[in-house]
């Protein structure tokens, strides 16, 4: 595969898929985009142009009801369907059948483990993860996760296009369930749920805590990163009075197993952790997405300012007028 210009099939069509498609698309790749329901086509065109209304950039995306037409010249398969195994796997058996014997297969599971989805085709080599964040065509980074089957070559080859389209890839060398980043975020989720199931703080607090306390800095600086440049004597000391403290429940907290059984399953109920006012909801989500919008503004900013850009394969140029 060259750095530009390669054939991408998406399958499945929701707020994932399209976004992936968007972001793909815009690099300059040849994008063909399916989803076996007719619903989720027909709200293709919708989904885009809302994308395009958010960045100004139109593309074009070729819309199958056949996945063997979407996945017959492609270079790389990004698989955006449901987050169910047997789902997966009925999908990848059928890809295996139909792509080409050269493509990528990779599945943007969110959190099961790609050997189980793997498990059985005989091309499993080929087969590998690609998390992408939602929205992809805000978000950057892509979660490259190798199984046991999954060739070097396999990772090597789509970190090379991932940063050739103008992605954040990150090589994730061991299939664990829910990777890199959302073990770190539902490792947050379940202390934060503990904290407000004890009556510590309500959920109002503590989301005040995170989003203008050291949520505020995450975005520039990671939590290994910050201890190195406070010592790691500091974080030594605050875990030795911290861990053992901290919650250990080994299954999902009784007091988010209770809400949903209530009903209670957050803004589209009125109810979740908190109480959602009518249109409060779409007022965070546009919040949201104006964030993103600056970040993603500031680091094209930021990154053709510097003194070299990536080529296709993420190897840094030198500008010619630098010193």
């Amino acid at each position: 595969m060259s750095p530009r210009g390669e054939n991408i099939a998406v399958v499945g069509a929701g707020q994932m898929g399209c976004s992936i498609a968007y972001a793909l698309a815009a690099a300059g790749h040849r994008v063909d985009l399916f989803d076996p329901i007719e619903g989720a086509r027909e709200a293709i065109p919708g989904r885009l142009a809302a994308i395009e209304a958010q960045l100004g950039e139109r593309v074009v995306v070729r819309v199958h009801d056949s996945l063997a037409a979407a996945v017959a010249e492609a270079d790389v398969v990004i698989e955006a369907g449901p987050e169910n195994l047997a789902t997966k796997q009925a999908i990848f058996a059928e890809l295996v059948r139909a792509a080409p014997v050269w493509a990528l297969l990779a599945t943007n599971t969110s959190a099961i483990p790609i050997a189980k989805i793997a498990a059985g085709l005989p091309t499993a080599g080929r087969v590998l993860g690609t998390h992408f964040w939602n929205p992809p065509h805000l978000i950057p980074l892509v979660e490259v996760v190798e199984a046991e089957t999954t060739e070097a070559e396999t990772v090597e080859r789509m970190i090379g296009f991932l940063r050739g389209a103008g992605m954040r890839p990150v090589h994730v060398r061991a299939d664990i369930p829910g990777f890199i980043g959302n073990r770190l975020q539902h490792a947050l989720k379940r202390e934060a749920i503990a904290i407000v199931a004890a009556g510590h703080c309500d959920a109002e607090a503590l989301d005040e805590v995170v989003r203008h306390g050291f949520g505020a800095r995450l975005g520039v600086l990671g939590p290994l990163e910050q201890s190195d440049l406070n010592g790691l004597e500091l974080t030594l000391a605050i875990h030795e009075t911290l861990m053992p403290d901290l919650d250990r429940t080994p299954v999902a907290h009784p007091y988010l197993v209770e809400k949903v059984e209530r009903g209670e399953t957050g803004a589209a109920t009125g109810r979740g952790f908190r109480a959602w006012a009518e249109g409060e909801a779409d007022e965070v989500r546009a919040r949201v997405t104006r964030e993103l919008l600056r970040r993603r503004a500031a680091e094209r900013t930021s990154s053709n300012d510097g003194m070299g850009t990536l080529d296709g394969v993420g190897n840094e140029k030198v500008r010619s007028d630098a010193q």
